[in-house]
């Protein structure tokens, strides 16, 4: 029987002492944050700059707000349960083990390319009379390949921290640098929504630091070694400290979008190449030396999202794998039961089979998208379950973290289950929209 502790609450359910929170603990948040917003995430802000001014600054600050919540939520569930987001997952039913199976599939295969593509744009920028963009974006994606491979959490902490670092300084001294009108942008933070701007302004609160990256968080918390509730404080603060650290990035890259864009009415492409329109307004504007800083940060923030899917998203596989395993040997498969034993004995998962088998589906068979048009049918495939990712996930959340499945004192309060709930259902609409708004021509 359990001791009392004297308040009428048992020992086994007294509240554990937590750790005093610290920056020198910051380091799975960094590592989110570089990973979490990626090019198409800065266009993004960009455009939304351009096209409106500093009128929806405060969506991007709402979006932030968002994230924490999001990325706090999956933290808590690893540390307040010692068990892993997909284990919760799989606590959920099977539906959750198809689902996911497809779509880390089709989504690695489709978003290496991607994230190989968006590394070496800059590069060609930077050396016009270098290789070629294919061969730069497969020369990234080795080096990424390469790094996550030999290397641990630890080092690649490191290495994220300095990514972030890059983009950070760089960014901020292009908005400084494009005189922002301060009385404008504190306007834009009183909500407003001028004509046209509702999607533009979802797509802020949704979009910006809002990936699969956030589902890999609390995998990076546990790699850093906090692995019980006694690193809540710790965690809370860690992750604050990302999302503060990715509202910077998107305000400067309003400010500059406002300032350079809007004022002038300059027009950009979409995708990844606005940013080297970008860099030629800013050479025209300021000289070669402001423009190459900025490519150089472009490329620390494509090629630390591709560093920081490569390994998170590896992780998960990793840990989708071992789960299997487990199920299968509880069931009595001999053969499982070994594997079992041998994965566990291992160590870490980066050391493990699977977390290197999904290294390598990351890099070597997209590459081929790279010399080819990217078959019809799988992009619609990786735009319907990308879409339904982040809805996937917030409602999970919701649902594991008021639930048995989390112990009591460790639940959602009202401002975690108000914010969650927000958040399905903002993603709700821009999964409904993604998929709308995808070209099915092709298939009917």
């Amino acid at each position: 029987m359990a001791e009392s502790t004297g308040s009428g609450i048992t020992a086994d359910e007294a509240e554990p002492r937590l750790r005093k929170a610290s920056w020198k603990y910051v380091g799975p948040g960094i590592v989110v944050a570089a990973t979490g917003v990626g090019a198409g995430d800065l266009v993004a802000t960009l455009i939304a700059g351009s096209k409106f001014g500093y009128t929806l600054l405060w969506a991007a600050i709402i979006g932030c707000l968002v994230k924490i919540s999001l990325a706090e939520a999956t933290g808590r569930w690893h540390l307040a349960t010692g068990r892993t987001l997909f284990e919760g997952w799989r606590s959920l039913g099977r539906w959750t083990t198809y689902y996911f199976a497809v779509y880390v599939v089709i989504w690695g295969f489709v978003y290496g390319a991607t994230a190989m593509s968006s590394s070496a744009l800059p590069l060609v920028a930077l050396f016009p009379d270098g290789p070629s963009l294919k061969t730069w974006a497969v020369l990234c994606g080795l080096l990424g390949l390469a790094f996550v491979w030999f290397n641990r959490y630890a080092v690649f902490e490191k290495a994220m921290t300095v990514v972030i670092g890059m983009k950070f300084l760089i960014v901020v001294y292009v908005a400084i640098r494009v005189a922002p009108d301060l009385g404008n942008a504190l306007a834009g933070l009183v909500p407003a929504l001028p004509d046209g701007s509702l999607l533009y302004t979802l797509g802020l609160i949704g979009g910006v630091g809002g990936t699969i990256t956030m589902a890999a968080y609390g995998y990076w918390v546990n790699s850093k070694g906090w692995t019980d509730i006694t690193w809540l404080k710790v965690m809370r603060l860690d992750n604050r400290v990302a999302y503060l650290t990715t509202g910077v990035f998107v305000v400067a890259m309003m400010i500059i979008g406002a300032e350079l864009l809007h004022s002038t009415n300059i027009a950009l492409n979409s995708g990844d190449r606005g940013l080297i329109d970008l860099g030629e307004v800013l050479e025209d504007k300021f000289g070669a030396v402001t423009a190459n800083l900025f490519l150089i940060g472009f490329f620390a923030t494509s090629f630390g999202a591709l560093m920081g899917v490569w390994h998170g998203v590896s992780l998960m596989f990793a840990d989708f794998v071992e789960r299997l395993r487990r199920e299968r040997a509880a069931s009595g498969d001999a053969a499982a039961q070994g594997d079992m034993v041998e994965e566990v004995a291992a160590g870490k998962r980066e050391k493990s089979a699977p977390f290197r088998a999904y290294l390598l589906w990351l890099t070597f068979p997209p590459m081929g998208l790279l010399f080819l048009d990217e078959p019809f049918g799988l992009v619609i495939a990786y735009g319907v379950l990308g879409a339904f990712f982040m809805p996937f996930l917030a409602l999970t959340l919701l649902w594991l973290l008021n639930t048995g499945r989390t112990p009591k004192q460790w639940r959602n309060g009202w401002l975690s289950n108000v914010m969650l709930a927000a958040a399905g259902l903002l993603f709700l609409i821009l999964c409904v929209k993604q998929i709308v708004d995808l070209d099915w021509g092709g298939i009917f």
